[in-house]
Order: structure tokens, then sequence, then C-alpha cells
């Protein structure tokens, strides 16, 4: 039928558990048992722009999985009246990529400053989207998303396409 159920739930804790988690999740074992996907979501620390909270940064987890590899994880910025921020995702994949350098709390690209501090980073890549596509092409290119796999040995697509009969 196509449809898409998410329930939401709370952790409650387990009073004398020596070893294991004390979580547990309220309701019984049924969810648990026949949900194709569980993921554990949770504010890691608030974002603060000076003294004013801006977001959460989040941490997602995959518990569960029957569609792809399960115990995944992600963290990302989630900004109050945006959403998800792309460009603190930039950011924050550019510096483990090593394509953005971070030294001490400032972040630069390419011997250009981007700001002093993630949010100024963020800042300037929303006013320079150029260089944020910049930036992406590089991080996707380093991670061969978007480019077709070539393996040793295999014939161009072009020659398949050749070699069939009519």
């Amino acid at each position: 039928t196509n449809t898409t159920m998410i329930f939401i739930n709370q952790l409650r804790e387990k009073i004398g558990v020596f070893f294991g988690s004390p979580e547990t999740t309220a309701g019984g074992k049924a969810l648990k048992f026949y949900a194709s996907v569980r993921l554990d979501i949770r504010r890691i620390e608030t974002l603060k722009d000076g003294t004013e909270a801006v977001g959460n940064r989040t941490r997602v987890k995959v518990v569960k999985n029957k569609m792809a590899p399960p115990f995944k994880q992600a963290e990302f910025d989630i900004l109050y009246g945006v959403g998800i921020s792309r460009e603190g995702s930039l950011i924050d994949y550019g510096v483990d990529q090593g394509i953005v350098k971070k030294s001490g709390a400032w972040y630069t690209y390419d011997g250009e400053q981007l700001g002093q501090g993630k949010e100024n980073a963020r800042n300037f890549l929303l006013k320079n989207t150029d260089i944020a596509a910049d930036i992406e092409q590089k991080i996707l290119q380093k991670l061969g998303i978007g480019q077709p796999k070539s393996a040793e040995g295999a014939a161009p697509v072009a020659d398949l396409a050749e070699r069939r009969p009519a």
C-alpha cells in the first residue's frame, strides 16, 4: 500500500541493572520486533550564536534496519526555523575529508578564511554559494559518490552495447 507509519516513543530506566543498558522503551516488544527501521535520535548539544540558542547538534544511530546495513551513525545540526543545516554538514564533512582546514576556531578553504567559529563559517557559506558548491563537489569526488565505478578489466558500456545481438 506504499504506507509509512512512524511511531515515536520515550525511554524509561530499569532499576537495578548491573550490566547492559538500563534504558528500555515502553509498550512491550511488539514494536521492536515488527519495525523495519528503528532509530535512536538524541540531542548532543545546543548550538549558540553568542548567548542565543539557534539549534541543536543531533546524533542519529540506526538501532535496527531490515532494508540496509544497521548500526550506522550520523551527526548533524538542526537549526530552529530552518531544519537540517546543509552548510554545517559541508563544514563537518570537509574537515573530516581534509578539504576544509580547521586551525583552532578558524575554518579555511583553499587559503580563504571561512570564519572564526562554525556559526560564522556556516553564515559565510550561506552568502557564498559558489564556494559551498565547490566544497560539496570535492567532498563527493573524494567519497566517490556520483561517479561511475569502473572495475578493472570490465568493458566500457559502449563496447557492451555494440556486442549485443540485434
